[in-house]
């Protein structure tokens, strides 16, 4: 994939600190050391929010892999650029008579780029359209998701996980992120597994060829082999399921995402009475049509809590391409999305020589920024009159998101706003801390290592966390 290198350089912080040693707090050092884990392997950057001075400045600016962190900054351009209250659509359009709930010809889904249209909310979509007066449906389903432009993609590029939800392309007409839940029960006295799928799809074929064996409820997906055709519209579970699991949850991609609405639009439709008679095809929509009726997003400050509390990829993803359209003109595409973003930078004085944006959710080998561009665009966002917002988008310290299980046991619960990022050898952790005495800083800390993402990076992000609650 292209990657666009920013341009310029960000406005200069006051008071920076010398990189040495003795700059690293001593709680740090301490945990680098224990884990053997090279100084050098870390950048932290720490600035007060109300002076901006520089607290720490340990190679700010080295530039490296962010991990999901960068979603602080596609969620940031996006606030500033859609506004807050942004919300994204769906169009629904009749292509033939309708009479006494009876439609002789198509229905048609227009997509906008819906981040969150999940299988509860296109359910109130349903409920819409019948209450439009909608029940029965003589033709085809036909779906338009021309607003956004993906070309080829290959979900199994970034880690060989091509089932994984977060490997989930973006489309303009995502429902439910294209992932269905199997769940797994073991039939004690038959001595076979019950395999459930939510949400159920008529269109998805799941051969069971599970059996039960005598264990505890662990191991790797629970001793569950999984595999598909090409298409992934034929899945097959084989392998011993322990049966001391009550019960299992797997989440996994399937089918295509126009085949994915169809499947999940059919399922719910009958559930609530309607009929269709047909399949469905690719449309694209005139412009002057006029829809049946316009169903809303969620605001777009919901999104974003979503996309930073619970770092979803195809969220960021979405939101990237939403900027690209709505800036640009549709298509949005991953390059214009890069394009706004870029610009964004520029124009508040905040682009950089060292920051590499890929996808805008950080799921990415090529993506680079430094701990001190990052903590300017935290103090940027923090002067901005959607600070509130952007603030409760972060997982709370030991309360919610991904932080829910981290610092339960310290004084740090709830005294953080913080994105965290982990791939592969990298680990990183980007937002806001107030100290014990009233400061609010900024803080950003990125460890690019060989498997510095097993725990030990943890570590050391704990205790520069502690530390800085202490000042």
């Amino acid at each position: 994939m292209k990657v666009i290198w920013l341009a310029v350089g960000f406005l200069a912080l006051t008071s920076a600190v010398s990189a040495t040693d003795n700059e690293l707090p001593m709680r740090v050092q301490s945990a680098l050391n224990a884990r053997s884990v090279p100084h050098d392997s870390l950048s932290i950057f720490v600035t007060d929010l109300d002076s901006g001075e520089t607290i720490v400045d340990w190679r700010g600016d080295e530039p490296r892999n962010p991990a999901s962190t960068i979603k602080l900054l596609t969620t940031l351009v996006a606030l500033d650029v859609l506004g807050p209250a942004y919300r994204w659509r769906t169009d629904v359009y009749v292509a033939g008579d309708l009479s006494d709930g009876k439609l002789d010809g198509d229905l048609v889904l227009k997509g906008y780029g819906d981040p969150f249209l999940v299988t509860e909310r296109v359910w109130q979509l349903l409920r819409n359209i019948r209450h439009a007066g909608v029940r029965e449906i003589s033709g085809d389903l036909l779906l338009d998701d021309s607003w956004f432009e993906v070309g080829h993609y290959d979900p199994a590029a970034f880690d060989r996980q091509p089932l994984r939800a977060y490997n989930v392309a973006p489309n303009a007409l995502m429902m439910n992120f294209k992932v269905v839940r199997y769940w797994f029960e073991p039939d004690h006295e038959g001595g076979a597994v019950a395999v459930r799928v939510e949400p159920p799809l008529d269109n998805l074929s799941v051969e069971n060829q599970l059996g039960l064996a005598n264990g505890s409820c662990r191991g790797f997906q629970r001793g569950i082999t999984v595999t598909t055709n090409e298409s992934v519209d034929e899945v097959t579970f084989s392998g011993r399921f322990p049966n001391g699991c009550k019960r299992y949850a797997m989440d996994r991609t399937a089918l295509s995402h126009n085949e994915f609405v169809y499947g999940l639009f059919e399922s719910l439709w009958r559930e609530s009475g309607g009929s269709i008679d047909g399949g469905w095809k690719n449309v694209v929509v005139e412009e002057d049509a006029e829809p049946l009726l316009s169903f809303d997003s969620q605001p777009l400050t919901e999104i974003i809590a979503r996309v930073n509390k619970y770092s979803n990829n195809v969220m960021a993803r979405q939101l990237m391409y939403t900027l690209g359209a709505e800036v640009n003109g549709p298509p949005g595409t991953e390059e214009n999305g890069r394009a706004v973003i870029e610009e964004w930078l520029t124009d508040n004085g905040l682009a950089s020589t060292k920051i590499a944006i890929e996808n805008g959710a950080g799921l990415s080998r090529k993506t680079r920024t430094t701990a001190k561009d990052m903590a300017a665009m935290l103090r940027f966002a923090w002067q901005q009159p959607y600070m509130p917002e952007y603030l409760a988008s972060m997982s709370l310290s030991g309360l919610d998101g991904t932080l829910r299980r981290r610092f339960g046991d310290s004084g740090l619960v709830g005294k953080a706003h913080l994105k965290t990022g982990s791939l592969d050898h990298v680990t990183a952790i980007a937002g806001f801390l107030q100290s014990g005495s009233g400061r609010r800083f900024a803080v950003v800390a990125m460890q690019n290592h060989e498997d510095i993402h097993r725990g030990p990076g943890e570590e050391v992000q704990e205790a520069i966390l502690r530390w800085l609650y202490a000042q």
